[in-house]
């Protein structure tokens, strides 16, 4: 058995709490998101003021079809279509695959989506690249949901929103609308596992689903076991995101000037103007599709 001196540990324990102690420019993150929580709380929860956020609710289903749609290649399923309905609800049609991991991959991969975008909300160039996973993402979603429309003005309509961000203030504005889609995702679960599973017992939610197929919890059960993890990845995502990106602002911006760089900005004269290419290619792909 190693042997650990009292020294020894108390500079690994030093340098674990140095590492998950915020400097400014995490300090003014953390207070981001945590005003992020407080406004998507109220207008979540306030029928009027709901339609704010309405496009985003939108998306954090589009995130949890996507999962079930993913976890279903990786398990050799056939993935039939993609769709979202206006009222706020999804569903992705397959066939084949093992129940096991489809079915709950909705919320623990929507869940995982959320906690590594507030990761990546914590450094500008990490958003940007970010963006780009997005982007693939929104590019498979676009060929399964090619007869639903609401996904694709939806999914183009982030697509420019992503574009515009990545355009304002050398791309500072990006890292607060990933963090914001983020909070949006994680809190969409936490709220939708409650709502559909502990609060009350929907028999089409996927943790009845997934209680059929197991057998051996009900659906509450796993719904609390769903709302753990959820929980855990929130808070994995903050400590990544404190440890992984200790840069300050200053030197974030120096950085994002040399790395995927806005046009316009000083360093995007020596390099591809990134937002432009991928609003081009998004275009012609979804033009393509239609036809």
């Amino acid at each position: 058995m190693p042997y650990l001196d009292e020294q020894t540990f108390n500079l690994y324990a030093r340098d674990v709490g140095t590492q998950l102690t915020p400097n400014a420019t995490q300090k003014t993150t953390l207070i981001v998101a945590g005003c992020y929580v407080i406004v998507i709380a109220i207008l979540w929860h306030v029928p009027v003021l709901s339609w704010i956020i309405y496009p985003f609710k939108l998306l954090t289903v589009g995130f949890h079809e996507m999962s079930h749609a993913i976890a279903g290649i990786l398990t050799c399923a056939t993935i039939h279509s993609v769709e979202l309905d206006p009222d706020e609800g999804g569903e992705t049609r397959m066939s084949g695959g093992i129940p096991w991991i489809t079915l709950p991959a909705g919320y623990l991969g929507s869940s995982f989506i959320g906690a590594a975008l507030i990761a990546c909300g914590f450094d500008t160039n990490a958003s940007k690249i970010a963006c780009i996973v997005l982007g693939v993402f929104f590019i498979f979603t676009l060929w399964w949901a090619r007869k639903n429309w609401l996904t694709w003005i939806l999914i183009l309509g982030m697509s420019g929103l992503i574009v515009l961000f990545w355009l304002v203030a050398d791309s500072v504005a990006l890292r607060y609308f990933i963090l914001f889609v983020g909070v949006m995702s994680d809190l969409y679960v936490l709220w939708d596992v409650i709502d559909d599973t502990i609060a009350r017992k929907v028999n089409s939610s996927d943790a009845s689903a997934f209680a059929r197929v197991c057998g051996c919890f009900p659906s509450q059960v796993w719904g609390v076991i769903w709302l753990v993890v959820a929980f855990m990845y929130f808070a994995a995502g903050i400590i990544v995101g404190l440890v992984a990106f200790k840069e300050s602002t200053s030197e974030q911006e120096s950085a994002a000037a040399h790395f995927l760089p806005a046009p316009g900005s000083s360093g995007a004269m020596t390099s591809v103007p990134l937002p432009g290419v991928l609003l081009m290619i998004v275009t012609t792909l979804s033009w393509k599709l239609l036809l």
